[in-house]
Protein backbone atom coordinates (compact mmCIF):
# COMPACT_ATOMS: atom_id res chain seq x y z
CA UNK A 1 0.00 0.00 0.00
CA UNK A 2 1.06 4.00 -0.58
CA UNK A 3 3.41 5.03 2.52
CA UNK A 4 0.61 7.66 2.80
CA UNK A 5 -1.73 6.23 4.70
CA UNK A 6 -5.07 6.83 7.22
CA UNK A 7 -6.07 4.55 10.08
CA UNK A 8 -8.22 6.37 11.22
CA UNK A 9 -10.98 4.40 13.04
CA UNK A 10 -14.66 6.80 12.64
CA UNK A 11 -18.14 6.53 12.58
CA UNK A 12 -20.18 6.27 9.96
CA UNK A 13 -21.72 9.62 8.94
CA UNK A 14 -25.26 10.68 9.71
CA UNK A 15 -28.21 8.73 8.86
CA UNK A 16 -30.72 10.83 7.05
CA UNK A 17 -33.86 8.86 8.14
CA UNK A 18 -33.52 6.08 10.38
CA UNK A 19 -30.98 7.62 13.11
CA UNK A 20 -26.82 6.85 13.54
CA UNK A 21 -25.52 4.02 12.28
CA UNK A 22 -22.95 2.68 14.61
CA UNK A 23 -20.74 0.55 12.32
CA UNK A 24 -16.91 1.40 12.16
CA UNK A 25 -14.35 1.52 9.14
CA UNK A 26 -11.08 2.18 8.89
CA UNK A 27 -9.35 4.12 5.82
CA UNK A 28 -6.20 3.62 3.74
CA UNK A 29 -5.12 5.46 0.94
CA UNK A 30 -4.21 2.78 -1.82
CA UNK A 31 -3.12 5.42 -4.52
CA UNK A 32 -2.50 9.05 -4.68
CA UNK A 33 -1.28 11.84 -7.27
CA UNK A 34 -3.89 10.89 -10.06
CA UNK A 35 -5.26 13.54 -12.18
CA UNK A 36 -8.91 13.99 -11.68
CA UNK A 37 -9.30 9.74 -11.02
CA UNK A 38 -12.77 8.44 -12.86
CA UNK A 39 -13.22 4.68 -12.86
CA UNK A 40 -11.74 1.68 -11.08
CA UNK A 41 -11.34 -1.75 -12.14
CA UNK A 42 -10.45 -5.07 -10.66
CA UNK A 43 -8.47 -7.28 -12.20
CA UNK A 44 -8.64 -11.26 -11.21
CA UNK A 45 -4.57 -11.04 -10.32
CA UNK A 46 -5.49 -8.94 -7.71
CA UNK A 47 -4.23 -5.70 -9.64
CA UNK A 48 -6.44 -2.94 -10.12
CA UNK A 49 -7.13 -0.61 -13.16
CA UNK A 50 -7.59 3.23 -12.82
CA UNK A 51 -8.50 5.90 -15.38
CA UNK A 52 -7.53 9.71 -15.02
CA UNK A 53 -9.80 11.82 -16.84
CA UNK A 54 -6.58 13.78 -18.95
CA UNK A 55 -6.40 10.79 -20.82
CA UNK A 56 -4.31 7.95 -18.62
CA UNK A 57 -4.69 4.60 -18.18
CA UNK A 58 -2.60 3.69 -14.63
CA UNK A 59 -2.47 0.15 -13.15
CA UNK A 60 -2.29 -0.52 -9.81
CA UNK A 61 -0.53 -3.81 -8.93
CA UNK A 62 -0.91 -6.56 -6.50
CA UNK A 63 0.94 -5.12 -3.52
CA UNK A 64 -0.78 -1.96 -3.75
CA UNK A 65 1.84 0.47 -5.50
CA UNK A 66 0.71 2.53 -8.47
CA UNK A 67 2.75 2.18 -11.67
CA UNK A 68 4.68 5.59 -12.89
CA UNK A 69 3.85 4.50 -16.67
CA UNK A 70 0.56 4.29 -18.06
CA UNK A 71 -0.65 1.96 -20.17
CA UNK A 72 -0.12 2.19 -23.73
CA UNK A 73 -2.13 2.22 -26.53
CA UNK A 74 -5.50 4.04 -25.60
CA UNK A 75 -6.74 6.35 -28.66
CA UNK A 76 -6.86 9.95 -28.68
CA UNK A 77 -8.58 11.18 -25.89
CA UNK A 78 -10.51 14.65 -26.30
CA UNK A 79 -9.97 16.32 -22.58
CA UNK A 80 -11.47 19.81 -22.16
CA UNK A 81 -13.57 20.76 -18.84
CA UNK A 82 -15.73 17.45 -18.45
CA UNK A 83 -14.15 15.62 -21.61
CA UNK A 84 -11.28 12.63 -20.84
CA UNK A 85 -11.20 9.23 -20.11
CA UNK A 86 -13.89 7.91 -18.62
CA UNK A 87 -14.82 4.11 -17.32
CA UNK A 88 -13.28 1.19 -17.46
CA UNK A 89 -14.83 -2.07 -17.35
CA UNK A 90 -13.69 -5.59 -17.52
CA UNK A 91 -15.76 -7.91 -19.76
CA UNK A 92 -17.92 -9.96 -17.29
CA UNK A 93 -16.55 -13.15 -19.21
CA UNK A 94 -12.67 -11.32 -18.58
CA UNK A 95 -10.73 -14.62 -18.07
CA UNK A 96 -12.25 -16.26 -21.40
CA UNK A 97 -11.97 -13.02 -23.13
CA UNK A 98 -9.48 -10.74 -21.85
CA UNK A 99 -11.31 -8.01 -23.22
CA UNK A 100 -12.07 -4.56 -21.74
CA UNK A 101 -14.45 -1.68 -22.39
CA UNK A 102 -13.49 1.85 -21.89
CA UNK A 103 -15.48 5.19 -22.63
CA UNK A 104 -14.15 8.31 -23.49
CA UNK A 105 -14.33 11.87 -25.09
CA UNK A 106 -13.32 11.49 -28.63
CA UNK A 107 -13.29 14.42 -31.53
CA UNK A 108 -12.18 18.15 -31.31
CA UNK A 109 -13.70 21.06 -29.30
CA UNK A 110 -15.93 22.03 -32.56
CA UNK A 111 -17.07 18.40 -33.17
CA UNK A 112 -17.01 15.31 -30.33
CA UNK A 113 -18.72 12.41 -29.16
CA UNK A 114 -18.72 9.76 -26.26
CA UNK A 115 -16.76 6.94 -27.91
CA UNK A 116 -16.43 3.64 -26.87
CA UNK A 117 -13.66 0.98 -27.20
CA UNK A 118 -13.18 -2.95 -26.73
CA UNK A 119 -9.35 -4.04 -25.92
CA UNK A 120 -6.96 -6.39 -24.21
CA UNK A 121 -4.57 -5.55 -21.98
CA UNK A 122 -1.17 -7.67 -22.04
CA UNK A 123 2.35 -6.43 -20.44
CA UNK A 124 1.15 -2.61 -19.81
CA UNK A 125 0.24 -1.78 -23.50
CA UNK A 126 -3.57 -2.13 -25.26
CA UNK A 127 -3.97 -4.47 -28.10
CA UNK A 128 -6.69 -5.59 -30.18
CA UNK A 129 -8.47 -1.85 -29.77
CA UNK A 130 -11.68 -1.16 -31.51
CA UNK A 131 -13.97 1.26 -31.44
CA UNK A 132 -17.40 -0.20 -31.68
CA UNK A 133 -19.50 2.54 -30.50
CA UNK A 134 -20.00 6.30 -30.92
CA UNK A 135 -22.47 8.96 -30.43
CA UNK A 136 -24.23 10.78 -33.27
CA UNK A 137 -24.10 13.18 -34.12
CA UNK A 138 -21.05 15.17 -33.22
CA UNK A 139 -21.36 17.75 -30.19
CA UNK A 140 -19.27 21.13 -29.44
CA UNK A 141 -17.92 22.37 -26.66
CA UNK A 142 -16.78 20.09 -23.72
CA UNK A 143 -19.75 18.69 -21.35
CA UNK A 144 -22.14 16.57 -20.55
CA UNK A 145 -21.22 13.21 -21.63
CA UNK A 146 -22.14 10.27 -19.70
CA UNK A 147 -20.14 7.17 -19.98
CA UNK A 148 -20.91 4.54 -17.37
CA UNK A 149 -21.39 1.11 -18.23
CA UNK A 150 -23.28 -1.99 -16.99
CA UNK A 151 -22.86 -5.47 -17.82
CA UNK A 152 -26.12 -7.48 -18.91
CA UNK A 153 -27.33 -11.20 -18.17
CA UNK A 154 -27.84 -11.51 -21.93
CA UNK A 155 -23.82 -10.56 -22.89
CA UNK A 156 -25.59 -6.80 -23.86
CA UNK A 157 -23.88 -3.69 -22.53
CA UNK A 158 -25.56 -0.67 -21.48
CA UNK A 159 -23.76 2.77 -22.03
CA UNK A 160 -25.28 5.82 -20.20
CA UNK A 161 -24.58 9.13 -21.89
CA UNK A 162 -25.31 12.77 -21.82
CA UNK A 163 -27.24 15.75 -23.24
CA UNK A 164 -23.95 17.64 -24.23
CA UNK A 165 -25.47 20.20 -22.18
CA UNK A 166 -26.22 22.98 -24.66
CA UNK A 167 -28.76 20.28 -26.45
CA UNK A 168 -30.70 19.51 -23.76
CA UNK A 169 -33.33 19.41 -26.30
CA UNK A 170 -32.04 16.65 -27.96
CA UNK A 171 -32.90 14.30 -25.32
CA UNK A 172 -36.08 13.68 -26.59
CA UNK A 173 -35.18 12.69 -29.97
CA UNK A 174 -34.63 9.77 -31.04
CA UNK A 175 -32.38 10.66 -34.26
CA UNK A 176 -29.63 11.21 -32.22
CA UNK A 177 -28.42 9.54 -28.91
CA UNK A 178 -27.81 12.39 -26.85
CA UNK A 179 -29.94 12.08 -23.96
CA UNK A 180 -29.85 8.66 -24.31
CA UNK A 181 -29.03 4.77 -22.94
CA UNK A 182 -28.08 2.94 -25.14
CA UNK A 183 -27.85 -1.08 -25.38
CA UNK A 184 -25.36 -2.77 -27.43
CA UNK A 185 -23.95 -6.50 -27.62
CA UNK A 186 -20.54 -6.80 -27.07
CA UNK A 187 -19.15 -5.92 -30.74
CA UNK A 188 -20.99 -2.61 -30.60
CA UNK A 189 -23.93 -3.48 -32.64
CA UNK A 190 -27.39 -3.17 -32.17
CA UNK A 191 -30.04 -5.87 -30.40
CA UNK A 192 -32.28 -6.46 -32.29
CA UNK A 193 -35.06 -6.79 -29.47
CA UNK A 194 -34.09 -2.87 -28.70
CA UNK A 195 -37.15 -0.69 -28.66
CA UNK A 196 -36.69 1.19 -31.27
CA UNK A 197 -34.76 -0.89 -33.97
CA UNK A 198 -37.91 -0.59 -36.23
CA UNK A 199 -39.22 2.96 -35.92
CA UNK A 200 -37.60 4.81 -38.92
CA UNK A 201 -35.14 7.77 -38.45
CA UNK A 202 -34.53 6.38 -34.99
CA UNK A 203 -31.05 5.04 -33.35
CA UNK A 204 -31.07 1.23 -33.03
CA UNK A 205 -28.98 1.58 -30.35
CA UNK A 206 -31.19 3.68 -28.03
CA UNK A 207 -32.54 2.08 -25.13
CA UNK A 208 -34.06 4.95 -22.93
CA UNK A 209 -34.51 8.64 -23.82
CA UNK A 210 -35.22 11.80 -21.97
CA UNK A 211 -31.72 11.47 -19.54
CA UNK A 212 -29.46 14.89 -18.58
CA UNK A 213 -25.96 12.90 -17.89
CA UNK A 214 -26.46 9.43 -16.88
CA UNK A 215 -23.26 8.84 -14.58
CA UNK A 216 -24.12 5.75 -12.45
CA UNK A 217 -25.37 2.81 -14.11
CA UNK A 218 -25.44 -0.67 -12.48
CA UNK A 219 -27.35 -4.17 -13.15
CA UNK A 220 -29.29 -5.74 -10.06
CA UNK A 221 -29.15 -9.25 -10.89
CA UNK A 222 -31.18 -10.13 -7.76
CA UNK A 223 -34.20 -7.61 -8.75
CA UNK A 224 -33.08 -8.02 -12.65
CA UNK A 225 -33.24 -4.87 -12.98
CA UNK A 226 -31.31 -1.57 -14.65
CA UNK A 227 -30.64 0.79 -12.04
CA UNK A 228 -29.41 4.39 -12.96
CA UNK A 229 -28.77 8.06 -11.58
CA UNK A 230 -28.67 11.24 -12.99
CA UNK A 231 -26.90 14.32 -12.73
CA UNK A 232 -29.22 17.20 -12.49
CA UNK A 233 -29.78 20.73 -13.00
CA UNK A 234 -29.58 22.96 -10.29
CA UNK A 235 -31.70 20.41 -8.05
CA UNK A 236 -32.90 16.77 -9.52
CA UNK A 237 -30.40 14.90 -9.26
CA UNK A 238 -32.87 11.53 -9.71
CA UNK A 239 -32.79 7.32 -9.55
CA UNK A 240 -34.24 5.97 -12.00
CA UNK A 241 -35.43 2.35 -12.67
CA UNK A 242 -34.63 2.12 -16.49
CA UNK A 243 -36.85 -0.39 -18.54
CA UNK A 244 -36.78 -0.03 -22.22
CA UNK A 245 -38.27 2.08 -24.46
CA UNK A 246 -39.41 4.45 -21.29
CA UNK A 247 -39.14 8.18 -21.25
CA UNK A 248 -37.51 10.12 -18.56
CA UNK A 249 -39.02 13.58 -18.84
CA UNK A 250 -35.83 15.51 -19.62
CA UNK A 251 -35.66 18.35 -20.27
CA UNK A 252 -40.01 18.19 -20.68
CA UNK A 253 -39.88 17.40 -16.83
CA UNK A 254 -37.76 17.88 -14.22
CA UNK A 255 -37.64 18.86 -10.19
CA UNK A 256 -34.64 21.36 -10.83
CA UNK A 257 -33.56 25.16 -12.27
CA UNK A 258 -31.20 26.41 -15.08
CA UNK A 259 -27.72 27.21 -12.76
CA UNK A 260 -28.48 30.83 -13.61
CA UNK A 261 -31.80 30.21 -11.47
CA UNK A 262 -34.03 29.92 -15.10
CA UNK A 263 -37.05 27.72 -15.23
CA UNK A 264 -36.36 24.91 -17.37
CA UNK A 265 -39.66 23.26 -16.99
CA UNK A 266 -43.23 24.03 -15.13
CA UNK A 267 -44.05 20.55 -15.36
CA UNK A 268 -42.41 18.39 -12.69
CA UNK A 269 -44.71 15.37 -13.95
CA UNK A 270 -46.11 14.77 -17.49
CA UNK A 271 -48.29 11.47 -18.60
CA UNK A 272 -46.04 9.06 -20.67
CA UNK A 273 -42.69 10.14 -18.74
CA UNK A 274 -41.54 8.28 -15.68
CA UNK A 275 -41.18 9.72 -12.32
CA UNK A 276 -37.42 9.02 -10.66
CA UNK A 277 -37.36 6.59 -7.59
CA UNK A 278 -35.11 9.03 -5.93
CA UNK A 279 -34.86 12.84 -6.61
CA UNK A 280 -32.36 15.14 -4.68
CA UNK A 281 -33.18 18.75 -3.83
CA UNK A 282 -30.92 20.71 -3.41
CA UNK A 283 -28.26 18.72 -5.73
CA UNK A 284 -25.64 16.17 -4.09
CA UNK A 285 -24.09 15.64 -7.94
CA UNK A 286 -24.12 12.57 -8.04
CA UNK A 287 -20.92 11.16 -9.98
CA UNK A 288 -20.90 7.34 -9.76
CA UNK A 289 -22.48 4.37 -7.98
CA UNK A 290 -22.05 0.55 -6.57
CA UNK A 291 -24.76 -2.06 -5.77
CA UNK A 292 -22.87 -3.12 -2.61
CA UNK A 293 -22.60 -6.98 -2.39
CA UNK A 294 -19.92 -8.24 0.15
CA UNK A 295 -19.81 -10.05 3.62
CA UNK A 296 -17.37 -6.58 5.43
CA UNK A 297 -19.85 -4.43 5.61
CA UNK A 298 -23.68 -7.03 6.01
CA UNK A 299 -25.31 -4.57 7.02
CA UNK A 300 -25.38 -2.65 3.78
CA UNK A 301 -25.63 -5.93 1.73
CA UNK A 302 -28.11 -4.89 -1.13
CA UNK A 303 -28.25 -0.99 -0.65
CA UNK A 304 -27.38 1.22 -4.18
CA UNK A 305 -23.60 3.14 -2.82
CA UNK A 306 -24.00 6.98 -4.64
CA UNK A 307 -20.55 8.71 -5.02
CA UNK A 308 -21.07 12.51 -4.59
CA UNK A 309 -19.06 15.56 -6.11
CA UNK A 310 -21.05 18.69 -4.74
CA UNK A 311 -22.32 17.18 -1.11
CA UNK A 312 -18.45 15.58 -0.51
CA UNK A 313 -20.37 11.78 0.22
CA UNK A 314 -21.71 9.08 -0.51
CA UNK A 315 -24.57 8.46 -0.25
CA UNK A 316 -26.36 4.93 0.80
CA UNK A 317 -29.52 4.65 -0.73
CA UNK A 318 -31.95 1.20 0.15
CA UNK A 319 -34.84 0.27 -1.86
CA UNK A 320 -37.91 -1.48 -1.37
CA UNK A 321 -39.19 -2.69 -5.06
CA UNK A 322 -40.00 1.03 -6.68
CA UNK A 323 -39.91 2.81 -3.33
CA UNK A 324 -36.90 4.36 -1.47
CA UNK A 325 -36.90 3.13 2.40
CA UNK A 326 -33.65 4.74 3.40
CA UNK A 327 -30.85 7.03 2.81
CA UNK A 328 -27.45 7.91 4.96
CA UNK A 329 -24.58 9.88 4.21
CA UNK A 330 -21.39 8.30 4.66
CA UNK A 331 -17.53 9.10 4.59
CA UNK A 332 -18.47 13.34 4.59
CA UNK A 333 -15.92 13.33 7.37
CA UNK A 334 -12.89 13.01 4.58
CA UNK A 335 -14.10 16.15 3.20
CA UNK A 336 -13.26 14.78 -0.63
CA UNK A 337 -15.08 15.26 -3.62
CA UNK A 338 -15.73 11.80 -4.79
CA UNK A 339 -15.58 10.46 -8.57
CA UNK A 340 -16.71 7.33 -8.44
CA UNK A 341 -17.31 4.31 -5.51
CA UNK A 342 -16.84 0.94 -5.96
CA UNK A 343 -16.91 -2.33 -4.04
CA UNK A 344 -13.88 -4.20 -3.76
CA UNK A 345 -13.43 -8.01 -4.38
CA UNK A 346 -13.02 -8.55 -0.42
CA UNK A 347 -16.47 -6.49 0.47
CA UNK A 348 -13.95 -3.12 1.12
CA UNK A 349 -15.37 -0.33 -0.50
CA UNK A 350 -12.93 1.94 -2.64
CA UNK A 351 -13.32 5.83 -3.69
CA UNK A 352 -12.04 7.79 -6.29
CA UNK A 353 -11.74 11.95 -5.41
CA UNK A 354 -12.07 14.26 -7.90
CA UNK A 355 -8.98 16.18 -7.55
CA UNK A 356 -5.81 17.21 -9.39
CA UNK A 357 -3.94 15.06 -6.66
CA UNK A 358 -6.54 12.40 -6.81
CA UNK A 359 -6.53 9.52 -4.73
CA UNK A 360 -7.99 6.18 -4.40
CA UNK A 361 -9.07 5.34 -0.69
CA UNK A 362 -9.58 1.44 0.91
CA UNK A 363 -12.69 1.63 3.01
CA UNK A 364 -12.56 -1.48 5.76
CA UNK A 365 -13.48 -3.05 8.31
CA UNK A 366 -11.18 -5.53 10.30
Amino acid sequence: MSAKRNALLVAVGLGLSLGIHAAGYQTEVVAEGLDHPWSLAFLPDGRMLVTERAGRLRVIDEAGNLREEPVDGLPDIFNQSQAGLFEVALDPQYDETGRLFISYACGTESANHTCLISARLQDNRLTEVTEIFRVKPAKEGGAHYGGRIAFLPDNTLVLGLGDGFTYREQAQNKENHLGSIVRLKRDGSAPQDNPFVDEPGAQPEIFSIGNRNVQGIVYDQANQRIVAHEHGPRGGDEINIIEPGKNYGWPKVTHGVDYSGAVISPHEQMEGMEDPIVMWKPSIAPSGMTLYRGGMFPEWDGDFLVSALAAREVRRVRLDGREEVEQESLFKELGERFRDVRTGPDGAIFLLTDAEEGQVIRVYRE
